[in-house]
């Protein structure tokens, strides 16, 4: 009995480990149910298709032969990317988390018990191998490397869906572009395309620019204000910075994503709200969860079709598509700049991705003319002979922030990892960050990590 007991409560290790493997590339989600405690502990039925009903009838997807069960005890329904749970007029009834219920929507984790029988809501994520797209580009985004032409064949596959689609990536790598064609090659294009910058919203107005408000919800609200929710009515909202959403307004999107529904600050009248949703982070969000930084019920329930845009220098092969396009008709073509110029273009770790280059491209075409070999002189990315970091005074404040923190990283990691022979444990230890964090700046920068392989 107890190595019985010992291994059900590894298999159900196993599973609810499975749930926290963050996806890589292109991934779909995937929910399976576990039963825990019952007849068969540590089995698993995916939720498959539309519905999946649970009972002891051979008539049930999932025949659980336990005396508490009844015939038909409950269904799990898929609704637009929700699970919905009902009680099929059982006779031990349903409950979901310690709480009876007939019908309710269920969160990733979820415990689900029927009679004596002890079930668990897990989350998975399938990595995607898809054919390449034969198209170069998809929208405003452009690329003939294998991995931007998978992008492209699952922006295509899922841009007829309403599936929420979580986009991540380095800045300036093209999340607001995609997001942008998704809406633009989907069934709500005709409607409304409303962005919201969760990073460059005040924190205190982040909640009004949202869900909107009343008259007097607040000092200085004079009139009742629409958010984004309900300008989003019909068509797609893309929720840009995600991971600068502050944590204690995360569970009031969860509820509005999840039941369909808000309220305007100030108010207690339901507004329905019906949107595709695309969201963006620059951060890993999974990090962000393990850090405690982002809800895990708002992670999984965004996180329905997850894909990773490359960093530019991931996609060098690029450069002269990307290149030839950003200079327009009458510049010239990549194949024409001398040999010495176009390795400095090929060999440049573009710190600022495809955003900089197109940013490169015009200033130094508008100070060299057809030339362009002051391109890098002027993005103020040069170290001086001090060493110090150059910020670019020429761009918005984020974003000069934003690329001075990732050359300061870069410059950082190589001079301990230098100083430390490659040891990885000795520069987590000397940085005093965590093994994990210090492997996802490495990747991040694409800085090489002693001894891996692959």
């Amino acid at each position: 009995m107890g190595e019985q007991s010992s291994d059900r409560r590894e298999r159900v290790g196993m599973e609810t480990r499975a749930m926290q493997v963050e996806p890589t590339g292109l991934s779909l989600q995937r929910c399976n149910l576990v039963q825990i405690e019952g007849p068969d502990p540590g089995s698993v039925f995916p939720v498959q298709g539309d519905k999946l009903v649970v009972g002891k009838s051979a008539d049930a997807d999932w025949t659980v032969e336990d005396l508490t069960v009844s015939r038909l005890h409950f269904e799990i329904r898929s609704e637009g990317g929700r699970y919905l749970i009902k009680d099929l007029g059982s006779t031990n009834g349903t409950e979901l988390d310690g709480a009876r219920v007939r019908e309710a929507f269920v969160r990733p984790g979820a415990i689900i018990k029927a009679g004596e029988v002890v079930f668990r809501f897990l989350t998975e994520y399938d990595a995607v191998r898809i054919e390449p797209s034969g198209r170069e580009r998809f929208g405003a985004l452009r690329g003939r490397s294998v991995r931007m032409r998978e992008i492209f064949a699952m922006l295509e596959r899922v841009a007829g869906s309403d599936a929420t689609v979580l986009l991540l990536g380095p800045t300036g790598t093209g999340k607001g572009a995609a997001a942008a064609a998704l809406h633009g090659a989907g069934p709500r294009a005709s409607k409304a395309f409303v962005v919201v910058d969760c990073g460059a919203v005040a924190r205190n107005l982040i909640e009004s620019e949202l869900f909107g408000h009343v008259k007097g919800a607040y000092t200085g609200a004079t009139s009742q204000r629409r958010g984004a929710l309900e300008e989003a009515h019909g068509g797609t909202l893309f929720l840009d910075e995600l991971d600068d959403l502050p944590l204690d307004l995360q569970p009031k999107l969860l509820r509005a994503i999840e039941e369909r529904v808000f309220v305007r600050l100030g108010s207690n009248q339901p507004v329905p709200f019906d949107a595709r949703l695309v969201a963006a982070s620059k951060k890993d969000l999974w990090m962000e969860v393990a850090a405690g930084r982002f809800r895990e019920d708002l992670y999984y329930r965004l996180s329905v079709v997850t894909i990773r845009l490359p960093a530019l220098r991931e996609r060098a092969e690029d450069i002269p598509l990307l290149f030839d396009h950003f200079v327009g008709e009458d510049g010239p073509r990549f194949e024409e700049l001398d040999e010495a110029l176009r390795q400095r273009w090929m060999s440049h770790s573009w710190p600022g991705n495809v955003r900089e280059l197109r940013n490169a491209v015009e200033r130094s075409r508008a100070l060299q003319g057809d030339g362009l070999s002051g391109a890098f002189h002027v993005s103020g990315r040069s170290l001086p002979a001090s060493g110090g970091l150059v910020p670019d005074y020429g761009l918005p404040f984020k974003e000069a922030k934003e690329r001075l923190v990732d050359a300061f990283e870069r410059e950082y990691l190589s001079r301990l990892l230098e100083r430390s022979s490659g040891n990885l444990s000795s520069t987590a230890r000397e940085a005093g960050i965590d093994r994990k964090y210090l492997y996802a700046l490495l990747d991040k920068h694409g800085l090489d990590r002693p001894g891996r392989k692959g």
